[in-house]
């Protein structure tokens, strides 16, 4: 119960890693603020959770939106009076390199990857000086290293990436902790069309040390950990939940390759 009585907002709630980290602050007494673009399955969510009776919930709410998502942190403050903990969560990937890419795929990308954090970070701040509170970004490994045919993504979560950094920097004097998670390849369904080739799940079996890709549970954990006491000197981080995939440096499988 590290959460019991603190209020959360989540966002990209409704499925993947925002799912499994609402369920996880659930289980741990947090008061919750969920938002997702899609309603029903943010309202299934919560009813799956049963808080549906005493949660908040931000039903098509799109953070690209700066409005939307500035009514959604004063819609939480007003229900619950306080608020602890920001995870921005909300995700989506077009693939591409910068000649296949459209521009208007580019702006989708910057504004819920980046436009969406920043927007909540600035209205959420205000109300975690007094808390002492923290956010969690959902980075990715993509935001560290580079990958093919994922040019604007990369480009999205590597701004997010050192948006934390900075965010940690300038904010960390007034007691707010701000850090990052940077998966490696989850299998939720913004991932699922990948995964259902299996030709790339064979990819990860070998390249992943572990032999497989992450579940959103296990990057909730990690979520939960930086948004607790437990990670409370912990601030301006990118943890890196990849099975070991980035832990490699590319050479060849010399094991396997050399007698």
């Amino acid at each position: 119960m590290r959460f019991a009585g603190k209020v959360v907002i989540v966002t990209g709630a409704a499925s993947g890693i925002g799912a499994a980290t609402a369920a996880l602050f659930a289980r741990e007494g947090a008061l919750l603020s969920l938002a997702d673009l899609n309603a029903e399955p943010l309202r299934a969510r919560a009813r799956a959770l049963d808080i549906a009776a005493h949660a908040l919930l931000q039903t098509t709410t799109d953070v690209a939106d700066a409005e939307q998502v500035e009514a959604l942190v004063a819609a939480t403050v007003k229900k619950f009076g306080r608020l602890d903990v920001l995870v921005n969560n909300a995700g989506v990937g077009v693939l591409g390199r910068v000649t296949e890419l459209s521009t208007s795929d580019w702006r989708k990308m910057f504004a819920v990857l980046v436009d969406g954090p920043f927007f909540a970070s600035r209205a959420a701040i205000p109300y975690l000086i007094r808390t002492k509170g923290a956010i969690v970004n959902v980075g990715s490994i993509s935001g560290m290293y580079g990958d093919h045919r994922l040019a604007g993504y990369d480009a999205a979560k590597g701004a997010i990436v050192n948006l934390t950094r900075a965010m940690a920097v300038d904010h960390g004097p007034e007691g707010i902790r701000i850090n990052a998670v940077c998966p490696g390849s989850v299998a939720t369904p913004m991932s699922a069309a990948l995964l259902a080739d299996e030709r790339i799940v064979r990819h990860y079996a070998e390249a992943v040390p572990l032999g497989r890709s992450g579940k959103p549970e296990e990057i909730a954990d990690a979520i939960a950990f930086l948004a607790s006491s437990q990670a409370s000197y912990v601030n301006g981080h990118c943890l890196v939940v990849d099975g070991g995939l980035t832990a490699s440096a590319g050479q060849p499988n010399f094991s396997r390759l050399l007698p």
